[in-house]
């Protein structure tokens, strides 16, 4: 049976519906929100799972055919999903993971389809409500409504949901999942905006959150759902007593050790021991029950003392930064580099200048066009990192949003492209993981750019922070460990300059959190970021003055438009033959602004050099020498430029009379000639005898006119006939280049 609501939310028509499509799943959602349209389905396993964590699955995927496209490349359907789709994807599955029963291990897999763009609304926000709703309308345990909303501000004014065309004009873009009474999941950027900011975002957010599940629970009303029988699997109390009693004090003892590896292997040896001792005392269906209750008594360890005693695993307090060590410049032949250390946490930052042509070419549902980014960083985090052995199977999930948090970072302090032509690739290795690497990615990614001389607005860092709760008591820790962020309550990451923020990500494993606890971790988190500021700015307190040697130097030349195919030339024949001879990179927009990159000074002034001479304008009254192109009863063609020629008229190429134009100049013969004149319609008229003596006197500007009929056979043969054929096989084949159409013969 069908069910529907249709209301009226932030501006534009929201309907929700379920009981159309995708109705063998367990649950489905269609929301639509303008014309853009998200389809959420969600399907669960009768079984219970004996994987030691819950099953969860979420796929996000956008329909081409959505936006009215085709896939582009050779496979013309779609692939891997697109690092902005692994992003919409990771929201969703942070802010529903929480919020499934305890003890509940049935596999649960989430689909979201984009089915509709209308390229004004984001459709991440969307899935995240329509997963909700087919959650709470399918059998599946499921706590209780949820919704996402995002926040941008223009101007000043908040706005709820915000268009893409709104978000280019706001300085904050704040993505927000929340129950009716806590926030879930936080994700976001800005340009620099303050921590009370942030706070009344996030109010401005719940409201928004709390319209949406009004929504959602006036249509469950209208349904009759009946939830799947489960069964949690209890512990023997005798199996909890007896491991307690065994393990505890044991697990105290080996849980404060400084170094990870000497804790983990402290704290495996207690487990192995204790295994091993009462699996000769308990009966052997009891036996797998020891591994649960020993990774409770670990858990249960580590917060007690943190809330009692207000003293961490390694011995910190809870505001307490770890020592951090920084090294810049390391790497010789790269362009900026920055071995950023924190504790047991290392990053090694690299950052590279490219050119115009190094820009990631991106196709998205959500642009009409396709559209470039001047701007990456790409975060990596091998299994040696955490002194593991595992399999290498391409870039994760993880590691493309903690590369998409460290991106945001930074990119709200880049220079303008205006001001600072380069494209710019910044590269996290992390050596070391012992909490909170993708804040190392930030710190080392500032870093490394003031390193390669990139003029960043102000130096970036970032912090993670912790949450440990029990009932009203609870600790904000700075700078978490892995173990409390696996043992603790909330992850929260941000990062900003001493100005403000300029990233910020929040995960949770409770049920949610209330604003006051909310702008506690954020003023405990600015003094921890802006310590770190501190100790960054006593490594390399501004940028270098000189980038590297190995650099590429970039200069702009503007030329007249209507030379662009000029220098071009057929099929870009011009242009490779500069960049060949010069070793430069040239690339041209159309606008006529030429940009030239090289490495070392001599390669770059060739190239510029190159490309005045192509396209430099004919001066009147200026001397040029070049070859004569063609001779004809009324004079000679002499090309002066390249693509550019002018005509010597009989009667002007030497003083007295001359019956023949061979008699004086042949094709081929290289001579100088004077610019006398450019008409109206651009045709040159050149004269040789300006340059020499006139017998019997100086040399003076000629008076001679063309001869009767000379003009209309020379119309067409000049600097405008030349450089219009240029100029439009030039656009001919960049359009068939963008389009894919020119090589149909059009």
């Amino acid at each position: 049976m069908m069910h529907r609501i249709e209301r009226t939310f932030a501006g534009r028509k929201l309907i929700i519906e379920t009981g159309r499509m995708a109705k063998q799943a367990a649950g489905s959602c269609l929301i639509t929100f303008g014309e853009t349209m998200v389809l959420a389905t969600v399907t669960v396993s009768e079984k219970r799972s004996t994987l030691p964590f819950f099953p969860l699955t979420v796929e996000y995927k956008e329909k081409t055919y959505a936006a009215g496209k085709i896939p582009g490349g050779f496979i013309k359907r779609e692939g891997r999903p697109r690092d902005e789709e692994i992003l919409s994807c990771r929201i969703i599955d942070r802010s529903i993971r929480p919020l499934f029963p305890e003890g509940f291990q049935n596999e649960v897999q989430v689909f979201v389809y984009v089915v509709s763009a209308d390229q004004e609304n984001d459709a991440d926000v969307l899935g995240l409500v329509a997963t909700s709703f087919a959650l709470n309308a399918s059998k599946i345990p499921f706590s209780a409504p949820i919704a996402s909303v995002r926040v941008g501000r223009v101007q000043g004014k908040w706005v709820l949901n915000p268009t893409f065309q709104q978000l280019e004009f706001s300085d904050m873009d704040l993505v927000v999942a929340g129950s009716q009474d806590s926030i879930v999941m936080v994700e976001g950027g800005a340009l620099e905006i303050q921590e009370e900011d942030v706070v009344e975002a996030l109010g401005i957010a719940q409201r928004g959150i709390r319209e949406l599940i009004a929504l959602q629970e006036e249509l469950l009303g209208k349904m009759d759902v009946e939830k799947m029988a489960w069964d949690k699997v209890e512990t023997p109390d005798e199996v909890v007593k007896r491991v307690t009693k065994e393990a505890e004090k044991k697990i105290v003892a080996a849980i404060n050790q400084k170094d990870k590896h000497t804790r983990i292997q402290a704290v495996e040896k207690v487990k192995d021991e204790v295994k091993t001792a009462l699996k000769t005392e308990l009966p052997e269906a009891q036996h797998p029950f020891i591994g649960g209750v020993l990774g409770d008594i670990e858990y249960r360890v580590l917060r007690d003392q943190v809330l009692t005693s207000g003293l961490r695993v390694d011995g910190r307090k809870p505001t307490e930064v770890r020592q951090i060590s920084i090294d810049t410049g390391l790497l010789p032949r790269a362009h900026g580099s920055a071995l950023f250390t924190r504790g047991q946490t290392q990053a090694l930052v690299v950052a590279t200048l490219g050119t115009a042509n190094d820009v990631q070419r991106m196709d998205s549902i959500d642009e009409k066009q396709e559209t470039t980014k001047s701007f990456m960083l790409h975060y990596n985090f091998p299994p040696f990192s955490t002194g593991e052995v595992r399999p290498v199977r391409g870039t994760s999930r993880r590691e493309i949003g903690h590369g998409n948090l460290a991106e945001r970072a930074i990119q709200g302090v880049l220079p303008p492209f205006e001001e600072f032509p380069y494209t710019i690739r910044i590269v996290s290795d992390v050596l070391e993981s012992n909490g909170s690497s993708s804040m190392a990615s930030v710190c080392g990614g500032s870093l490394s750019c003031f390193d390669a001389g990139i003029p960043l607005k102000a130096a970036v860092a970032g912090v993670a922070m912790g949450l440990i709760k029990e009932g009203k008591k609870y600790a904000i820790l700075t700078d978490i460990l892995g173990t409390e962020d696996h043992l603790g309550d909330m992850d929260f990451k941000v990062a900003g300059t001493k100005d403000g923020i300029t990233s910020i990500q929040m995960d949770i494993k409770i049920q949610g959190l209330d604003l006051k606890l909310m702008e506690e971790a954020l003023a405990q988190a600015k003094a921890g970021r802006l310590h770190i500021l501190g100790e960054m700015d006593k490594a390399l307190p501004t940028v270098r003055p000189e980038m590297s040697p190995w650099a590429p130097r970039i200069i702009t030349v503007q030329i007249n438009p209507e030379k662009i195919g000029d220098l071009i030339g057929p099929k870009g024949k011009t242009i490779r033959g500069i960049q060949e001879e010069s070793g430069a990179e040239l690339t041209v927009d159309d606008s006529g602004l030429v940009t030239i990159a090289a490495v070392g000074a001599e390669a770059m002034e060739r190239a510029r050099q190159m490309v005045q001479e192509i396209t430099a304008e004919p001066v009147v009254g200026e001397t040029y020498e070049g070859p004569v192109k063609s001779t004809t009863a009324f004079g000679a063609f002499v090309e002066i430029m390249p693509g550019t020629e002018g005509l010597v008229h009989i009667s002007e190429l030497q003083w007295g009379r001359t019956e023949k134009t061979e008699d004086v100049v042949k094709k081929g013969d290289r001579v100088k000639v004077k610019l006398i004149e450019r008409d109206e319609r651009g045709r040159l008229r050149l004269s040789m005898k300006a340059l020499v003596p006139k017998p019997g006197g100086d040399a003076a500007p000629a008076e001679s006119t063309y001869a009767e009929g000379a003009a209309p056979a020379a119309e067409g043969a000049g600097a405008e006939g030349g450089a219009d054929g240029g100029e439009r096989q030039d656009r001919g084949g960049r359009s068939g280049g963008r389009g894919g159409r020119g090589g149909r013969g059009r």
